[in-house]
Parts: structure tokens; sequence; C-alpha cells
């Protein structure tokens, strides 16, 4: 099972923005810390990307799945 949390450190303590439900209880995890703001710079760069990539279809544009797979 795993679940995400958004934390803040302070003091050197890891304080979850949420209470842990007892199915969590005496359990050990492994721990990775992304900042939040590294998570926004990547979501960012990709909605840019997206951005560059894109172009717009005539209007009469269709679709030709048949075409598509002609041999």
């Amino acid at each position: 099972m795993s679940k995400i949390f958004q934390a803040t450190c302070n003091n050197g303590n890891l304080i979850l923005d949420e209470k842990l439900s007892n199915e969590w209880e005496g359990k050990s995890f492994q721990v990775i810390l992304v900042e939040t703001d590294e998570i926004e710079v990547k979501k960012q760069r990709f909605f840019e990307f997206v951005e560059r990539s894109s172009f717009t279809l005539p209007d009469d544009y269709q679709f030709n799945r048949e075409e598509l797979y002609e041999r």
C-alpha cells in the first residue's frame, strides 16, 4: 500500500499535514523527500512542452483509421 502525504519540516522534524489512519499503525516506511516546488517546476515544464508541441487541426479534418492501417 502506498500514499502520498504533504508535510513540513520544522526544526528537523517532519510534520504531516494529515493524521495517519490506524491501518498504518506499527508499520515501517520508506520516505522519499521531494520538494513541492520541484514538482511544480516539472509540471510547468510539461505544460510548456505540450504548448510547444501542439497544433490546430483544420475544421474539416477527419481521422480515418482504415487509411492509417492501409498496407
